[in-house]
């Protein structure tokens, strides 16, 4: 397992209720990868334009499916929702045991488990954010795991916020949120969360 790039966030300077943490590219350093699995599934399926970094990170947190709906939307494709996101998670899942974490984020979370109820909160399905976990080692610090199946509206919308603060038993503006993405930092807003930035230093080398 090779050493997470460098990230940044600055910590809260006060204790909350309850703490949510998106999982990809906030626990897991599992963006690059992420993309990657990206550029090969759109390559499979001749997309007409360039799968760049930045477009990946301005839907980072999305649910895949709805990805490319909005995909085909900006570029006038006709690209197969179904199709596009299965050879996604295929390659992904290949990619996975190359994961590390997001060390700074995760050394917060053992610092705070057992102390504070703690939860996950992510746009990717079950399986995957179960073996994202367990790959770096801190599946068991979680006992309240909400993912793309347990919602209707994924980010940005608040819905998954929401549920993971139900479940924990803390109201919603007594709860702080680790996101390294936009759409998670406007799903965080709307639940009337506090919130944390976790910023990655650099663009992956991929």
């Amino acid at each position: 397992m090779s050493e997470a790039p460098e990230h940044e966030l600055t910590l809260p300077d006060r204790d909350y209720g309850g703490y949510i943490f998106d999982c990809d590219g906030t626990l897991a350093d599992s963006m690059p990868l992420h993309f990657k699995a990206w550029r090969k599934a759109l390559s499979v399926h001749h997309a007409p334009f360039e799968f760049t970094w930045e477009l990946f990170v301005r839907r980072a947190g999305k649910i895949l499916e709805d990805t490319v709906d909005e995909l085909n939307v900006e570029f006038q494709s006709k690209l197969d929702p179904s199709s596009v996101t299965r050879v996604q998670r295929e390659t992904y899942n290949a990619l996975l045991p190359k994961v590390g974490p997001v060390r700074p984020v995760v050394d917060f979370v053992r610092s705070i488990a057992g102390r504070r109820p703690v939860a996950v909160a992510s746009g990717s399905d079950r399986p995957t954010v179960l073996t994202t976990l367990e790959a770096i080692g801190i599946r068991d610090l979680f006992s309240v795991i909400v993912t793309a199946e347990s919602v209707v509206h994924g980010k940005p919308a608040p819905d998954m916020f929401l549920l993971a603060a139900e479940r924990l038993g803390v109201p919603p503006e007594q709860c702080v949120v680790f996101e390294d993405g936009i759409l998670g930092i406007e799903a965080a807003k709307r639940a009337k969360m506090a919130w944390v930035f976790v910023e990655r230093l650099s663009p992956p080398e991929v």
